[in-house]
């Protein structure tokens, strides 16, 4: 039996989706949805849990912004469960962290419905804000010029992110459901795709029968992107690894860092409770700095910026998802996200580990084998 269930738009994607989240509260799928929604202000887009199904119709799950990775906003639902069944609205890097955040404890998928989305890409929270198109036509418009290869720039001449444009993970794995846009007609309709039986069952409950195999105008669709996506990658990787060849150039490039951490918190799996750069590890009194100027003749304040940036590479590349929030809440423009990715594909093909690909799979970091990288360790069997 296919998987896939077209769902007729007429034109209207988000009261389309608002209407399919509403049914799962009212048939009592689900007690709460996390989605992204319009605010107040009419201009902001974000992740919401709405428990009332006659206030879904501020839904906008395709907006194209993410100010928050929702990874860490779903453990905090799920880390004390409320034991009432939710559903969560999230894209694929949003998806992969929280499978992470899954693997260390901090949340659970027990009575969670995961909906993923085909992403598209997402602006800077700062130029979605700054748009002229606001209202719920304004994700239809950008799906349309993004699924047809058209141009995503805003009149102010900002695109999508460098994250999302090297975005391979357009289909959203580990889900239940998939809202797929790709190769769809959506002044008609979009596909939703079960993935796991939680997603048929939650389809049967709504009188939702799968009846189709992937469409072949998707498939076309998602290996297009996929290749773009591949090709833009890869030369953004090799134009930054050229600029930094060794750690003089590393100094350089972090050089405007201030030692803010906003990197840190906006990362959606950067997990521990308290991290050791806010500790008296790295407080320092005005003795030892003075005895670092002494004896090298002057010292950066702040201090230990370099070093921050080596221990989160250290500690994090294995997990990166690429979802550029590090980028995006970074005062200064360091180029965190090309720093991320580019050691993030060294390390985690090393370990052939990609993050949220399989909530069985272990973490590299997490786990010992007694041989392992000989060729590293020198061992002889």
């Amino acid at each position: 039996m296919g998987k896939f269930v077209e769902y007729p738009t007429e034109g209207k994607l988000n009261p389309t989706l608002a209407k399919l989240l509403s049914d799962l509260l009212r048939k009592e799928v689900v007690r709460g949805v996390l989605v992204p929604a319009i605010q107040p202000n009419g201009h902001m887009v974000h992740q919401t849990l709405v428990a009332d199904p006659d206030s879904m119709d501020v839904v906008d799950p395709f907006a194209p912004v993410v100010p928050t990775n929702g990874a860490k906003l779903v453990a905090s639902l799920t880390a004390n469960p409320a034991g009432q069944p939710l559903a969560a609205v999230l894209r694929s890097c949003e998806v992969r962290a929280f499978t992470e955040l899954v693997k260390l404890h901090q949340g659970t998928t027990e009575d969670l419905l995961v909906i993923g989305l085909d992403c598209l890409g997402r602006y800077e929270n700062r130029d979605f804000l700054n748009r002229e198109d606001h209202g719920n036509g304004a994700s239809l418009g950008f799906l349309k010029a993004a699924t047809n290869g058209g141009d995503t720039k805003l009149p102010s001449g900002a695109d999508i992110t460098a994250a999302c444009r090297a975005c391979e993970d357009v289909e959203p794995a580990g889900v239940d459901l998939r809202l797929c846009v790709l190769g769809a007609d959506l002044d008609k309709s979009l596909w939703i795709e079960a993935v796991t039986e939680k997603g048929e069952a939650a389809l049967a409950a709504l009188e939702l029968t799968p009846n189709g195999d992937t469409p072949p105008e998707r498939e076309e669709a998602v290996s297009k992107l996929v290749a773009d996506r591949r090709a833009y990658k890869k030369t953004m990787l090799e134009a930054f690894e050229e600029k930094t060849p060794d750690m003089a150039s590393l100094s350089e490039t972090v050089a405007a860092c201030i030692n803010c951490y906003n990197c840190r918190v906006a990362c959606p799996v950067c997990y521990c409770r308290e991290c050791v750069f806010v500790t008296d590890t790295f407080r320092h009194d005005g003795e030892q700095y003075l005895k670092w100027s002494l004896k090298r003749g002057q010292v950066k304040m702040p201090t230990d910026t370099v070093f921050y940036h080596l221990v989160r590479m250290v500690h994090m590349s294995t997990l990166c998802v690429g979802c550029g929030q590090c980028a995006s809440a970074c005062p200064n423009d360091v180029p965190v996200m090309e720093l991320f990715t580019s050691t993030a594909k060294r390390t985690q093909a090393r370990f052939d580990y990609v993050p949220g690909r399989n909530l069985e799979e272990g973490q590299p970091l997490a786990i010992f084998h007694a041989e392992e990288y000989d060729d590293v360790t020198g061992q002889v069997k």
